[in-house]
Parts: structure tokens; sequence; C-alpha cells
């Protein structure tokens, strides 16, 4: 099962809706996260959740 680590990003509600979207890319092109869950809240504000996969590196025996 793949392991992942999250991060949330809150987004002001003076934000347009093209500037979070360039927010969002950016996250996804540099730090290749990924949207999990984007949550508009009552004032207007945006509560985003990032995740990425943790790649593990196996030991080697030899």
């Amino acid at each position: 099962m793949p392991e992942y680590e999250f991060v949330d990003v809150h987004v002001p509600r003076g934000v347009s809706r093209k500037e979070t979207t360039r927010l969002l890319t950016d996250h996804a092109e540099y730090g290749h996260w990924e949207l999990y869950r984007l949550t508009l809240l009552r004032d207007g504000s945006r509560k985003v959740r990032l995740r990425r996969r943790i790649i593990r590196q196996v030991r080697a025996t030899w």
C-alpha cells in the first residue's frame, strides 16, 4: 500500500480562481504534489490538501 505525505494550503478569498489554478499548478510541477481535496469555505476562501507519494529506498543486502 503506498504511503503519502500531505500539505495543507489556505487560499484567501481575495485570490482569483485563475491565480489559485496557477499556484496549484506550480506545486504540482515543481514539488510533485497532486490535488487530494479542495474545500470551498463559507467565507469564500479555499482549503486545499495536496499529497505526494513517499518512495522508500530498499536497503541492498549483498
